[in-house]
């Protein structure tokens, strides 16, 4: 059997298990799947007044070329896996496609004859598997000690057998990573994906260590989460982007030889930060993902930028010149890896374009200093609002892709803003 996936706005594999026979005729013909596929909301519902409007029709799923790979199950390797891309009818690309719409970002510095060089810091948490949904609440409780042991090996020991089976499961896969770290939440862990200037292969090589890490820790009886914030008062689990650029003979030009990087580092910077609140529901795509912004929660609150300085948004990291690179701080764990690095290319493309000046660095603690920026969007609503009244982002993104990812979120908002919480009944039914 293939299983052959493609993934939502939402970042969630859809696709069917397929008889491995069945791989030349979808290479010649392609694999009709509902475009409603990939509008689906958290939970799997389509949008009625997308999907009916146009009687829900088919797109075309295409192999995604070198994309076949052997899965390593409970079972041995008795499986493979393929990912898809979606194609309209006449052979277009489908833009409401998360992996076209990066597409099209590469394209463009393709053209420009630079390549983006990026990659990924990927952090979840891994929880004892509870024997019912209701015990939810109390395994995450359990975990909230005080403290959450930071870099122990300790941590690493605990979990050996299932971190190797990870690691047997990634060489299968073919999927690089630069080892693994306890992070400083209870339960938390970070894998680092190693760079690359092949930045649809690294989002595709996301995408499959996420499913491999919850298919692997469900076998060792663990639950991994790539949730933001899963546990109250502890740091929530991000998803960090690095990226450089290299022109045609593999020169980085953010480099430039001192300390500070070239002009066009500069450049990037600033787009990055001025299409920042407008990305926001890119970077945190769910309700959940507002509540890991916490000043002194080791996620960024403001619109700041500073050199090795790991309280603001978009941080210089300390390296030799030729790695100078911009590390972008802001993504919670559940944010969509292929829009992830296009919000993120579309931010340094503005910036570059535009020839923009970012402000002066922050120096010291980002959350205790007054900035003078636009503020960040602190809600899911919010977030909606200006990803919905910015016309510079959709520029970059395509109308068609803003129409099903903005009507995908505002289902998602309406379903969580009629709910009653279990802390309102606490709080307020007695009172």
């Amino acid at each position: 059997m293939v299983e052959a996936l493609i993934t939502d706005c939402n970042g969630i594999a859809r696709g069917k298990w397929l008889p491995v026979q069945k791989l030349d005729t979808i290479e010649k013909q392609g694999l009709k799947l509902p475009k409603s596929a990939l509008g689906l909301d958290v939970w799997g519902r389509d949008i009625p007044a997308l999907a009916h409007a146009n009687g829900d029709i088919d797109g075309y799923c295409h192999l995604v070329e070198g994309s076949l790979r052997p899965l390593l199950t409970e079972r041995g390797v008795d499986q493979a896996q393929v990912l898809l891309s979606m194609f309209d009818k006449d052979g277009s690309p489908y833009m409401g496609d998360p992996r076209q719409v990066l597409q099209a970002l590469v394209t463009r510095f393709t053209e420009k004859e630079l390549k983006p060089c990026m990659a990924v810091e990927l952090e979840f948490s891994l929880l004892p598997k509870p024997e019912t949904s209701e015990a939810i609440g109390t395994v995450l409780r359990d975990q909230n000690a005080v403290g959450g042991n930071l870099y122990a090996l300790s941590e690493l020991d605990y979990h050996g057998p299932l971190l190797e089976a990870l690691r047997q499961a990634f060489d299968t896969q073919d999927l690089p990573y630069d080892g693994i770290i306890k992070e400083s939440a209870p339960s938390q862990f970070e894998i680092n994906v190693a760079h690359s200037d092949d930045v649809m292969l690294l989002a595709d090589q996301v995408i499959r260590m996420q499913r491999t890490i919850r298919a692997v820790s469900a076998r060792h009886g663990f639950v991994a989460s790539f949730m933001p914030k899963p546990i109250d008062d502890e740091a929530g689990n991000g998803l960090h982007v690095h990226c450089s650029l290299l022109d045609e003979n593999g020169t980085n030009v953010f480099d430039d030889g001192g300390e500070e990087g070239s002009d066009l580092l500069r450049y990037a910077v600033a787009g990055c930060l001025e299409l920042l609140p407008a990305s926001m529901l890119l970077f945190a795509p769910s309700f959940n993902a507002y509540r890991r912004f916490q000043p002194g929660n080791h996620a960024p609150t403001e619109c700041a930028w500073g050199y090795d300085n790991r309280t603001t948004a978009i941080r210089i990291p300390e390296s030799p010149s030729a790695a100078r690179r911009i590390e972008h701080r802001v993504a919670g764990a559940d944010a969509n890896p292929y829009l992830l690095l296009a919000a993120v290319l579309a931010g340094i493309w503005h910036g570059i374009e535009n020839t923009l000046s970012p402000p002066n660095p922050i120096e010291g603690n980002a959350w205790d200093q007054e900035i003078d920026a636009p503020a960040l969007p602190t809600t899911m609503d919010e977030a909606i609002s200006v990803f919905d009244k910015s016309d510079v982002l959709s520029s970059y993104l395509t109308g068609e892709f803003k129409t099903l990812f903005l009507a995908t979120k505002v289902q998602e908002w309406n379903e969580f803003a009629k709910r009653v919480t279990e802390f309102e009944l606490e709080t307020y039914l007695r009172m």
